[in-house]
């Protein structure tokens, strides 16, 4: 359950999908606490996203629930990807939206890894 204010966590979502093996991914990498698969509409010539192993539809609701071995293996997930698809010479860029002016579009937590080319402005002047 949210712990955000945002509706309760959708188990038909299509990142909870795919952790049950009901939708196809292509695997990057998996670890006990989550999952790194390519976007379907890459916005990078390396855009993996990863996702974690548990019902949570936001960072704040991740941060605030998961346990400390939940996040830990989260974000090294998130690091060996990096890491993996040797982005750090050159540089990435991690990002995760929440709610709707956010942009989240499926609400499970997730950041994208993107790199493999120079990135441009994180978000337009207002």
């Amino acid at each position: 359950m949210s712990t955000t204010g945002l509706p309760p966590y959708d188990d038909t979502n299509i990142f909870a999908r795919i952790l049950r093996g009901e939708v196809p991914c292509k695997r990057v990498a998996e670890s006990e606490h989550a999952l790194a698969f390519e976007d379907i509409n890459p916005q990078a010539p390396v855009h993996v996203l990863v996702i974690p192993k548990g019902h949570w539809c936001s960072f704040a609701d991740f941060s605030a629930a998961a346990s400390e071995a939940q996040q830990a293996g989260f974000w090294r997930l998130v690091g060996q990807v990096a890491h993996g698809a040797g982005l750090e010479e050159s540089g990435y860029r991690i990002l995760s939206n929440m709610g709707v002016q956010g942009g989240q579009e499926v609400p499970h937590f997730h950041v994208h890894l993107f790199g493999g080319r120079r990135l441009g402005r994180m978000v337009q002047p207002a």
